[in-house]
């Protein structure tokens, strides 16, 4: 009998990555090709994933990507990238490409709902129902996971555009070219300290203001979700988070902002459990994608 094999490919602004395996511990190669035109980054992944077959029989694909995108079975754009700012790829109809090319079924789902179904099976959220993951790096995106599923509804989960209350300075300096200073990635991603600072966050020592800044808004994206949502567990990754210091700080001010009113012990007496790192690493996005593949039952 032919041996069976599945492929998760996570699409990001800067990379695409693609796993080859039977599960999480059986990854049998991976590939990672920067984010060019739509023609070169699909045609690289194709080629990836069929030349590393080796004989093997492809089952099907789990595509986690940036977005917008439309995840509605239903609509005439479904699997497509819609109003990205990523030149290029708008309208683009990743799932198409990818289902004739490699000819085998492929589903579907933003990079973030990805990685937070990936934490949720197999990493910081294990055997719990539900999780949110936040990423906050060059952007800032949230997935959920409701009872073993992404969350999706009028469209997808858009938590990197949460309103929040910011100073003046931060609202002035805001980067995103929709909401300004006026929603959590215009202040609080990568490219908003930056443009506060006047430097990358990678070169803000742990001692200045802005870090206690940086925690109320990440902290109020939490307490909105928690209010919203009421996940078992919010996962915070990206690179803003690799400033080890930054999680405790968010935890403190999550407490100070909750002021008691959640009464479950998981918040009151494990905070840290309940705001926590993640598990997968840079792999999260691409290992829910490879859920999405393995998992006909996720699929709308």
């Amino acid at each position: 009998m032919t041996e069976r094999i599945w492929a998760g490919i996570e699409g990001g602004g800067t990379k695409f990555v693609c796993l080859l395996g039977v599960g999480p511990d059986d990854v049998l190669a991976v590939g990672s090709f920067p984010t060019t035109t739509p023609e070169e980054t699909l045609g690289a992944v194709t080629r990836f994933i069929t030349t590393h077959l080796d004989g093997r029989a492809l089952v099907a694909a789990g595509a986690a990507c940036f977005g917008p995108i439309d995840l509605d079975v239903r609509s005439p754009g479904y699997g497509s990238i819609t109003n990205t700012p990523k030149a290029g790829w708008s309208n683009v109809n990743v799932v198409g490409i990818l289902r004739e090319r490699l000819g085998v079924p492929v589903r579907w789902e933003t990079d973030v709902n990805g990685a937070a179904l990936a934490e949720q099976r197999w990493g910081a959220a294990r055997g719990l129902r539900s999780a949110v993951y936040f990423t906050v790096g060059t952007g800032i995106g949230g997935g959920a996971v409701i009872d073993g599923r992404p969350l999706h509804g009028l469209l997808h989960p858009e938590m990197g555009h949460l309103p929040v209350v910011v100073t003046p300075d931060a609202a002035g300096a805001g980067v995103c070219p929709f909401h300004g200073g006026a929603c959590l990635e215009g202040v609080a991603s990568g490219p908003a300290i930056q443009a506060r600072a006047g430097r990358p966050a990678e070169r803000i020592p742990p001692e200045d203001p802005i870090w206690e800044e940086e925690a109320r808004y990440l902290a109020f994206a939490a307490a909105t979700v928690t209010y919203t949502l009421s996940p078992q567990r919010i996962i915070f990754g990206g690179g803003v988070l690799k400033q080890d210091h930054l999680l405790p700080r968010i935890r403190q001010q999550f407490q100070a902002l909750v002021n008691g009113y959640v009464r479950s012990p998981t918040v009151t007496d494990a905070l840290e459990q309940y705001i926590a790192p993640p598990q997968l690493g840079d792999r999260a996005g691409a290992l829910g994608a490879l859920a999405l593949a393995l998992d006909p039952d996720l699929a709308e």
